[in-house]
């Protein structure tokens, strides 16, 4: 109960009460599993649940999903349905806490693990190409369903970290050589090996270390923490590649976790045992102090999402991340947060991209901070995904 009353003091206003009323059967289990240590009866009661039968209901006998209307020109219907199985078994491991223990996990897994090539990469969401990113994505929900131990996933996180540019982060292969044209046209190409000299992106870092985060064999290595050290200094800056480039691409938020926001950064970062004091961390951790409302909740930007409950699955992201950094009371929170004392910090997204365009660092404009979605209503706000990548149905 000390650490819940520790991260609690961190924020402006407490979430607790917004998360036990959100209407949401699963949300207030995880909220009164992970936040308040009680104990909530079994999570196999999620798995009966109207939303999730609704999900099983659609997987094909082969374990995958079906994806809608696939472009068989761009990839095959098979590589399709690869990123609508990887998009079906989040939401069953996130939002349900579905297992191996479950035969649609254990089909999910096995169709996911079909498309794993001899040397430990997922390979088909990019055609013929590396993706670093989509690997560790799949890898990330297979270790949380319990399949860790797996040697395929082994044999994966020996890729990835074969797989690092010289600066210890993460690329799209393909992207590290700018040769123009199409993405879909070059997809199908002879698969091309990366030029490790170009810079890592942190959007490709950042699913990627998701991946070590789950890890607990991996997540104390020296290089995974250099290179959360790389993810954590990009914070409300621009990539080095036109994926998800410009800043506000930080403060768009999904889940389960898609591609790399604050959020989903933070989360990482947590689980490496980042300390809050960190100025880059104390950076991230401010912006979403002053996005909380009065009720507890967040002012946060929706990615578009059919389920009414993700603004709380959101805000249960949040706390669970400022649970993790707050395990100990040594910290004063105005230390941390002198938003909360009589000289704020400054330093939200627009500061962050004026500061970015002082010292040349970015051409794009500044980002909007209105748009933002409030939790009890319907609509989600939509964002584009990313131009040239056709798999992407968010």
């Amino acid at each position: 109960m000390g650490t819940m009353t520790s991260w609690r003091k961190r924020l402006p206003y407490d979430p607790i009460p917004i998360l036990l009323e959100s209407g949401s059967e699963p949300v207030e289990y995880f909220a009164r599993r992970d936040l308040l240590e009680e104990d909530p009866g079994t999570v196999e009661r999620l798995w009966e649940s109207r939303d999730a039968q609704k999900i099983l209901h659609r997987q094909l006998k082969n374990g995958g999903w079906r994806y809608p209307s696939p472009a068989t020109t761009t990839r095959s219907a098979g590589d399709y349905d690869q990123i609508e199985t990887y998009r079906n078994l989040g939401f069953l491991v996130e939002k349900f806490g579905f297992t191996r223990a479950h035969p649609a996990v254990q089909k999910a897994a096995e169709f996911l693990f079909s498309s794993q090539t001899p040397s430990g990469d997922f390979r088909g969401i990019y055609g013929a190409q590396y993706s670093p990113n989509y690997s560790a994505g799949i890898m990330e929900l297979l270790i949380k369903a319990g399949y860790g131990r797996d040697t395929r996933i082994t044999r994966g996180f020996r890729w990835l970290l074969s797989m690092r540019q010289i600066d210890g982060g993460w690329a799209i292969p393909l992207r590290t050589h700018p040769t123009g044209g199409k993405w879909t046209d070059r997809m199908q190409v002879k698969t091309i090996e990366p030029d490790r000299a170009k810079p890592f992106s942190h959007m490709v870092t950042g699913v990627v270390l998701r991946a070590f985060a789950v890890a607990e064999k991996y997540r104390d290595r020296e290089e995974i923490r250099s290179a959360g050290e790389l993810l954590a200094s990009r914070f409300f800056k621009t990539d080095a590649y036109v994926d998800r480039r410009t800043p506000e691409f930080w403060v768009g938020f999904s889940y389960p976790f898609w591609f790399t926001d604050l959020l989903s950064a933070l989360d990482s970062l947590s689980r490496f045992g980042f300390p809050a004091e960190d100025p880059d961390i104390r950076k991230g951790l401010n912006w979403f102090v002053e996005q909380q409302r009065k009720d507890g909740g967040w002012n946060l930007k929706l990615l578009k999402g059919a389920d009414k409950a993700l603004p709380y699955w959101l805000d249960l992201s949040v706390c669970r991340i400022y649970r993790r950094f707050f395990r100990t009371n040594h910290v004063h929170p105005s230390s941390l947060f002198p938003s909360l004392s009589l000289a704020p910090l400054g330093i939200g997204i627009q500061g962050c991209v004026q500061r970015e365009a002082e010292e040349g660092l970015s051409g794009d404009a500044r980002p909007e901070r209105s748009g933002f979605s409030h939790p009890h209503q319907n609509s989600m706000e939509h964002q584009a995904p990313i131009q040239d990548d056709p798999a992407i149905r968010q």
